[in-house]
Formats: C-alpha cells, sequence, structure tokens
C-alpha cells in the first residue's frame, strides 16, 4: 500500500511534542500558551484566521507544563498522563539544553560567553531527557512513531564524509575508552555507583568547567557528547519501540515558510555576522575552503513531516541528517564574502548613532599564524601601552578597547575552531530517499537544500534578519 501524504498522515493524530517553547518554557498553563500565540512564526495563521485564530489554536494545542528531566515528565497529574499515554500516536522530542557557548557578549565591561554549560544539566536533559521519554513511549497503547531531535555534530570526527550510521554504548567515538552511559548518570547526580565521592566530586568539577571530560570520550564538547549518549540510549530500544532519529546541522533562519526570516535567538554563523557587522570581529582563523553546513530551520520542519510521512515502524533505527554540505555545500570564503558585501552596502548603525565601517576579515591559515598576528597587533601594542603608562583618560579607553578586542577574538577563534578547521561533510542518503519517494508520489515539494541560492538567501533573507533580532534584543535589554 502507498504510504499516506503528509496531510493524510497528520489527519487526526495525536502528538506529544517536547521542547516547544524554548526560552519561556519555564512559563506553564494558559499564561504560556498566551505567549506562544503572539510569537512572529504564529503570523500567517493570525492573519489567515483573524478572529478565529484563538479558537483554531486552542483546539489543535493542549499545553502540558513538564519537565523532561524527570521522571513521567514531570506531569503530576495522574489522569492527564494516563490520557496522554492513551491517546498519543506520535512523539516528537525535540526538548535540550542547546548553549553550547557560542553567543558572547561584547561590550564595555566584559568579554565572556553569556551561559556557563553545565555538564549536570546537560547531561538530565539531553540524556537523562530521552530515558524519560522511552519510558513514556514503551507505554503509549498506540505508538506509531518516536522521532528523537539530535544533531549532526555528534558524529565526533574532525574531517572526512559522516555517514547516518548509529552511536553504541561503550564505545567511545574514538575508540579508545570505555563509555558507560550508567556510570556517566551517576556522575551527574554524585552517586557513581563503585566511585568514591572525592573521585566524582573531581570528575563534576572537570566536567563543569571544560569540555576535556567529553573529548576524553572523542566528542568536541559537552553539548554534542551528550546529545550522544542520548542517542546511544535510544538506539538501544529500536528493536521494541519504532523509532527514528534526525540530526540537523547548524540550522538558520527560515527560506520560506511560514514567511523568509524567521528567527529565534543567535547561533553558529549568526555570531560572526552580528559581531563582523558591529566593527568587532576582524580576524578569523580557518580554511577558506572549509565547508560551512548550515539549514534553514523550515527545511527541517519540512524534512520532519516527511519523515513522519514515509517513515514506518519497519525501519525503526534510521538516522537521517539534514543539511547542505552534500547537496549545496558552502564555503567560508563565499560566506565571508557575502558578510563584506553586505556590511558595505548596509552599514550597521551603533548604539550612539555611529556608523560601523568594515574591512575583509583577516583569516590567518593556521592557528599559529593567527596568534602570531594577535602577539604583533594586540599583545605587544598592550605591553607597550602598559609600559609608557596610562596617564590620561583617553589612554585608558584606548587600552581597555584593544584589550576587549584581543580577549574576544581569541575567544571567538577558539571557539569556532573545528567549524573553520575541519574538513566534513554529512551524508544525507536516507533523508534523500525520503525526498526521491515523495517528489514520486508529487504529493508535496519538500524544502530541499540543493535549490537554495546561497547568496541571494544570505543577502536577502538571514543577516537582515539577525541584524534585525539582535537590534531588538539589544532595545530590549536597554529598557
Amino acid at each position: 500500500m502507498e504510504p499516506a501524504g503528509v496531510a493524510e498522515r497528520l489527519h487526526n493524530k495525536t502528538f506529544l511534542i517536547t521542547g516547544t517553547t524554548g526560552f519561556i518554557a519555564k512559563r506553564s498553563g494558559e499564561i504560556l500558551m498566551l505567549l506562544i500565540m503572539q510569537l512572529q512564526i504564529f503570523r500567517s495563521l493570525r492573519e489567515k484566521y483573524q478572529k478565529h485564530f484563538s479558537s483554531w489554536f486552542w483546539d489543535k494545542l493542549y499545553p502540558v507544563a513538564g519537565d523532561v528531566a524527570l521522571k513521567n515528565l514531570g506531569i503530576g497529574d495522574v489522569a492527564l498522563a494516563k490520557d496522554i499515554l492513551k491517546e498519543t500516536d506520535i512523539i516528537i522530542h525535540m526538548a535540550a539544553t542547546v548553549n553550547f557557548r557560542e553567543r558572547l557578549v561584547y561590550d564595555a565591561h566584559v568579554v565572556a560567553p553569556n551561559h556557563k554549560y553545565r555538564y549536570d544539566k546537560a547531561l538530565a536533559i539531553n540524556t537523562m531527557g530521552v530515558k524519560h521519554i522511552i519510558e513514556i513511549a514503551s507505554q503509549c497503547a498506540n505508538l506509531e512513531l518516536l522521532l528523537l531531535g539530535s544533531t549532526a555534530y555528534v558524529n565526533g570526527k574532525e574531517s572526512g564524509i559522516m555517514l547516518e550510521k548509529p552511536l553504541h554504548q561503550y564505545r567511545s567515538y574514538d575508540g579508545q575508552s570505555d563509555l558507560d552511559i550508567s556510570e556517566e548518570l551517576g556522575i551527574g547526580r554524585g552517586e557513581a555507583q563503585g566511585v568514591s565521592l572525592q573521585e566524582c566530586f573531581r570528575r563534576y568539577y572537570k566536567m563543569h568547567h571544560e569540555d576535556d571530560w567529553a573529548r576524553k570520550f572523542g566528542w568536541m564538547g559537552t553539548y554534542v557528547f551528550t546529545k550522544a549518549m542520548g542517542e546511544m540510549l535510544a538506539y538501544e530500544q529500536t528493536l521494541r519501540l519504532p523509532i527514528a532519529i534526525i540530526r540537523p546541522t547548524s540550522t538558520t533562519s527560515t527560506w520560506k515558510e511560514p514567511f523568509p526570516g524567521w528567527i529565534e535567538g543567535i547561533k553558529t554563523i549568526d555570531t560572526w555576522i552580528t559581531n563582523y557587522g558591529k566593527g568587532h570581529l576582524k580576524v578569523l582563523p580557518g580554511d577558506v575552503t572549509t565547508v560551512i553546513d548550515i539549514v534553514p530551520a523550515d527545511t527541517v520542519v519540512n524534512a520532519t513531516f516527511c519523515i513522519i510521512s514515509y517513515h514506518t515502524r519497519a525501519q525503526s533505527g534510521l538516522i537521517y541528517h539534514i543539511g547542505s554540505s552534500m547537496r549545496n555545500p558552502l564555503e567560508i570564503v563565499e560566506l565571508l564574502h557575502t558578510m563584506f558585501r553586505y556590511f558595505t552596502e548596509k552599514r550597521f548603525i551603533g548604539a550612539e548613532g555611529e556608523v560601523i565601517k568594515v574591512n575583509q576579515l583577516i583569516v590567518p591559515a593556521t592557528m599559529d599564524s593567527f596568534y602570531e598576528h594577535m602577539d604583533r597587533h594586540y599583545k605587544v601594542p598592550l605591553q607597550d601601552m602598559e609600559r609608557c603608562g596610562l596617564s590620561t583618560a583617553d589612554d585608558h579607553d584606548r587600552y581597555n578597547h584593544l584589550k576587549r578586542e584581543h580577549h574576544f577574538t581569541v575567544a571567538i577563534a577558539e571557539l569556532f575552531r573545528p567549524g573553520t578547521f575541519f574538513k566534513r561533510r554529512f551524508d544525507d542518503s536516507n533523508m534523500q530517499s525520503l525526498y526521491d519517494d515523495e517528489r514520486q508520489r508529487q504529493r508535496t515539494d519538500p524544502c530541499d537544500t540543493k535549490f537554495i541560492n546561497w547568496e541571494k538567501y544570505l543577502m536577502e533573507i538571514h543577516i537582515p534578519s539577525v541584524m534585525d533580532y539582535e537590534s531588538r534584543e539589544a532595545t530590549r535589554a536597554r529598557l
């Protein structure tokens, strides 16, 4: 029998979706949903349904306050919990803590990550959250699919083609260490069996402050390490549960739907864009031929619908990469050229009304040459200023400005070092196979990154949207 199309497949189905509220997740009940209804992403639906939007909205959605870090998702209402288990057909598990220290603050006082990424919190949400959602899925009477949202960067390899292959417990990515998730979960709680309390705290301190513990097992950082462990827990259940895993690459603003340029939050390449446009970022080490794998948010959503429509129980365990590096690669040099062109034509206006002029980014080809540049243009001048003395307020201002710029540039370089030097592409054969099936049935027109004109998308959609979002956030912060 031919699989149903997207609309038919979703009709009369009950979805349990986690992670829908993002930064307002701590709100609950009706207040939470009222806030969600006002989000920009629902603009087209508000225009379509107008005065009937509220009734339409409440007919489709039922808010449940919960916490994936807790058993039973923290749902205390027994009757509600039973209804969820009875009625749920499809689970989309997207809840995660995604801050992996890529958002940096540059202001007059501090240059630092704006959030600390705690290992225990990441473990509770990214790993234990999967364990808890599996427990819920196991009790659902009519479950057709558990779709687990992950990230393509659980692939720890530094170079090569990353395949849509599963990760397995008791194997570190580099094959050098044993990885026992139960022990990791014990460490996160401070209850590791067979590990002394002193050793437990030593490990926890190391994990809390650094990503060394993740690197020990072959992953680049805490975020991808805890997401990888979540995948491992899920994959162990694929023989008894219908599970699929989606791994998007770096998600950017929407390309087409519900309108071009919808964005929430600054991430990945947006950090380069905002700080370059403001005149803070002048040097970025990297190989300019490295491919930056980005994918618009609506492409990820369309891919999700596609998987739900055509992924059958018999296919349990398949993994889907959603990205662009195989179909439509974007090199760093193209991105930087477009950024320069955009901010040359549309210069950023600072908080004091000053017009920011940008130059082409300096791109040292190695980290050694980067640090040589930083020594020559920052460290030596700073030392000279200290030696000569800072006798006036202007001297202090120049010194502090140069010092901030030095710290900020080094932080950016180290943080994005894997992305600017690693030669990786993400195979998406499973995803393309589903797209091909959908095209042959002519049910929908899938949003394929192959057809994106990156220069047009960046110039006309993404960069303007990022800068507009940044300006709105800056205004909000001043209020």
